[in-house]
């Protein structure tokens, strides 16, 4: 076991940041006990089960086994909590918009919370396409229970070779999801199969090769420019949350949003906490 602190760089909303986890988690690969998350990651290669506990400062993180310096751990829990980022440039830009301002206000510190790996990202966005975040959570737990390896009590997200692999009839099957849905899911994992292809990419690049895939949308290539490449000026214009917390339709919306550059995912961030997680 080791026990690593990570910093953040600036205040940490960290109850927000637990409040995404608890409602994207999915059953039998990820659980929330009060201020804990657990969840399996794979380090260096290997699986590791590992206890995240954010705070007003940072997050500590527990492995059940240890995993030599911790560099790796350390790295891979800054991306994807952003606890790089100045927040406090990106909150004088959007306290000045009268909208935004309040929400701000109440949430300082607020960060882009991504996903640990990439593919699971695209993954989870594709199975939880056009359904309820409840249906969409219960999906992917039915994938994981079927194809996810066991690790003590949990289970890992399965990996898009193994995905590739099953073909779009078990991956229906299995899952639960409609036909065109489960060819989606079966050709991102055949594209991911080697490795990421979104990280490094030029924003414009990453959404061009995302809705390039059969399946994939606007909302879908600006979500995971968002969450999966933690981008800080993506707005979701076709976002419902976003544009019922608005009043506003779609392209009045982006219209809207163009006075929050270059921060606009924070703003969608700070739209969707106050609408769904806090």
């Amino acid at each position: 076991m080791s026990v690593l602190r990570v910093p953040a760089r600036g205040p940490f909303h960290h109850t927000a940041a637990l409040a995404m986890l608890a409602a994207h988690a999915i059953p039998g690969a990820e659980v929330l006990d009060g201020t804990a998350y657990r969840r399996a990651l794979a380090i260096d290669g290997e699986p590791v089960l590992v206890t995240v506990v954010p705070d007003p400062q940072g997050v500590t993180v527990t492995t059940d086994r240890a995993v030599g310096d911790g560099g790796a751990t350390a790295a891979l829990i800054r991306r994807w909590f952003d606890l790089d980022t100045d927040t406090d440039a990106i909150e004088r830009t959007l306290a000045g918009d009268q909208f935004l301002a309040p929400l701000v206000e109440r949430r300082p510190g607020l960060r882009i919370v991504g996903y640990p790996d990439e593919f699971e990202a695209v993954a989870a966005t594709v199975i939880g396409q056009q359904v309820s975040l409840a249906a969409a959570r219960t999906f992917a737990g039915r994938l994981v229970a079927a194809h996810g390896n066991p690790i003590g009590d949990l289970r890992t997200f399965p990996d898009a070779a193994r995905l590739a692999r099953l073909g779009v009839e078990e991956i229906q099957r299995c899952v639960g999801l409609t036909r065109a849905r489960a060819r989606t899911l079966h050709e991102v994992s055949r594209r991911w199969a080697d490795g990421p292809l979104l990280h490094g990419l030029p924003v414009a690049d990453a959404r061009r090769l995302l809705l390039d895939i059969p399946g994939i949308g606007p909302w879908t290539a600006d979500y995971l420019l968002v969450r999966a490449l933690r981008h800080p000026d993506t707005f979701a214009p076709g976002d419902l949350v976003a544009r019922r917390a608005l009043g506003l339709d779609q392209a009045a919306a982006a219209a809207r949003a163009r006075a929050w550059a270059p921060y606009r995912s924070y703003a969608l961030v700070h739209l969707w906490t106050e609408a769904a997680y806090l």
